[in-house]
C-alpha cells in the first residue's frame, strides 16, 4: 500500500472542500448540524451494535476499566453526543464577524476579520464522541476536518463517520468536509504528520505518548496538552462537605480523563483530614501519600518522588500535607502541567491569591476540576484542551478553531 499516496488524496478532498465550508452561511452550516444530530438519533441501534464490537475487543485484550469506560457508548451517551451537536449549532458564528475597524490617517479603514484555520487534523484515541464533537466544531467554524481515531474504537468511529457522510451526501455537500483516515496502520501516521502544504493544525487527543510522538514528528502547527496532571488544594479553611464533594468528584467520577486530579494538597491545619482520607478509600481510591498522611490511616501507602509527577488516569491519588498555601503553588508550579488546578477556601484573599498566582489553562475555587470541558463551559463540546499560551489556552471551542486577518477598506489611496 502507498500509505503516502492514501493520505494525501484525503488530504486534497478535505482542502478542496476546506474553500466550500469556510463560505457556507451559518443558517446552511446549523442545518447541517441539526441534520447530523437527527442521523445520530435514527441510527442509535446501529451505533450501539458497531460500538459492541470495540467493547468486545477492549474485553478481550483485558483492557482497563478506565479505557474501557472512555470508549463505551450508550444511549445516553448518544443523546448527549446528539445535543452537544445542537448547542454548538445554536452559538453565534463568529466567521465573518469584523472588529476594530478605524481609519488611519492615510485615509485607508483597517479592521480585523474572524476566518476558519482551513484544515483541522485530530489524532485521537479511544473516545468515540470525539469524532462527532470535532465534525460539529469544525462545520460551525467553517473548517474541513480529517481525523483520525485509533484501532481500538475502529467500529464506532467509522460507524459515526459514516452517518455524517450521509448527511453531507443528503445535502449536496462535498465528503471532505469531514474525512477519516479509515485505515489503523501506524505507517500512516507519519505522512500525514508531513501534509503540511494541506493541513493547518494538527491536534492530538490521547495519551502522553501519542501526543508527544505527533509534537515531534509534525510539520505542520501543533495544539496540544502534554498530560492532565491536576491538582486540587485544601485550604486549612476549607469546609468540611465541600472539601470531600469536589475531592471524590475530582478523582472518582471519571479517573482516566484529562481533567480528574491526581494530587490532593491539604493545609497541616485542615481539621478534617480523616474525613477527607476516608471518603476516598471507601471509595476504591489507592491514597498514596507523605509521612504526615501516613499517619492518618494504615491504608496509605508511601508516596514516592516519581508519584508527584505521574498522571494515574486510574483510582489512585497523592497526597501531600503542606504548611501553607504558599507551599501547595509552589508544588504545582513545580509539577502541574498546566491543565486544571483547585482551591477548596473559604478564605476570599487566598482564593484570589490562588488565582492570580497559579499558571494553568483552568482555575477552579471551590469546584471540580471535572468542569474544565468544553461542554461544561458552555463551548457546545472542544476539539481539545490546549496548555500551550499561543493560539489558544484551556477548553477549545469554535473561536479556538478560527484565527484573524486584517481586512482594509479605501477609496484609491496610494503610499
Amino acid at each position: 500500500m502507498d500509505y503516502n499516496l492514501y493520505v494525501q488524496n484525503i488530504c486534497q478532498d478535505a482542502k478542496e472542500a476546506s474553500r466550500v465550508v469556510a463560505t457556507l452561511s451559518t443558517v446552511k452550516k446549523n442545518n447541517l448540524l441539526l441534520n447530523i444530530a437527527f442521523k445520530l438519533r435514527d441510527n442509535i441501534e446501529f451505533i450501539l451494535d458497531e460500538n459492541e464490537k470495540d467493547l468486545q475487543e477492549a474485553r478481550n485484550n483485558n483492557l482497563s476499566k478506565a479505557f474501557y469506560d472512555r470508549l463505551l457508548l450508550t444511549k445516553n451517551r448518544i443523546e448527549d453526543m446528539a445535543q452537544s451537536i445542537e448547542t454548538i449549532a445554536s452559538l453565534a458564528d463568529p466567521i465573518g464577524s469584523v472588529r476594530d475597524m478605524k481609519a488611519q490617517p492615510s485615509g485607508i479603514h483597517v479592521g480585523k476579520m474572524r476566518v476558519p484555520v482551513g484544515v483541522v487534523a485530530v489524532i485521537f484515541e479511544s473516545r468515540p464522541n470525539v469524532t462527532t464533537d470535532i465534525a460539529a466544531l469544525c462545520i460551525k467554524s467553517g473548517n474541513s476536518s480529517i481525523l483520525r481515531g485509533g484501532k481500538e474504537a475502529l467500529y464506532s468511529n467509522t460507524a459515526l463517520y459514516s452517518l455524517i457522510q450521509e448527511v453531507l451526501k443528503e445535502n449536496d455537500f462535498p465528503e471532505g468536509i469531514v474525512k477519516m483516515v479509515e485505515k489503523t496502520d501506524r505507517e500512516l501516521v507519519s505522512p500525514l504528520l508531513k501534509m503540511d502544504q494541506y493541513i493547518d493544525m494538527v491536534i492530538p487527543r490521547g495519551g502522553e505518548g501519542l501526543i508527544k510522538m505527533v509534537s515531534r514528528e509534525s510539520t505542520i502547527p501543533v495544539l496540544k496538552h502534554d498530560k492532565g496532571l491536576c491538582h486540587l488544594f485544601i485550604d486549612k479553611s476549607a469546609k468540611e462537605e465541600m472539601a470531600n464533594q469536589i475531592s471524590h468528584n475530582s478523582k472518582v467520577q471519571r479517573p482516566g480523563v484529562c481533567n480528574a486530579i491526581e494530587t490532593i494538597l491539604i493545609h497541616k491545619d485542615y481539621p478534617n483530614k480523616s474525613s477527607l482520607i476516608d471518603i476516598l478509600l471507601n471509595s476504591g481510591v489507592e491514597i498514596r501519600g507523605c509521612l504526615e498522611t501516613q499517619k492518618i490511616s494504615s491504608e496509605v501507602k508511601k508516596v514516592t518522588d516519581l508519584d508527584w509527577d505521574t498522571e494515574y488516569l486510574d483510582l489512585i491519588v497523592s497526597v501531600k500535607i503542606v504548611e501553607n498555601l504558599d507551599e501547595a503553588v509552589t508544588h504545582i508550579r513545580r509539577f502541574s502541567s498546566g491543565h486544571s488546578e483547585a482551591i477548596v477556601t473559604s478564605d476570599y484573599e487566598n482564593s484570589e491569591k490562588f488565582l492570580n498566582t497559579v499558571d494553568s489553562a483552568a482555575v477552579f475555587v471551590n469546584a471540580s476540576t471535572r468542569f474544565h470541558d468544553g461542554s461544561e463551559f458552555g463551548l457546545g463540546a472542544e476539539v481539545g484542551i490546549s496548555t500551550q499560551k499561543l493560539h489558544a489556552r484551556g477548553a477549545m471551542g469554535i473561536e479556538g478553531l478560527t484565527t484573524e486577518k486584517y481586512i482594509v477598506r479605501g477609496h484609491g489611496e496610494i503610499r
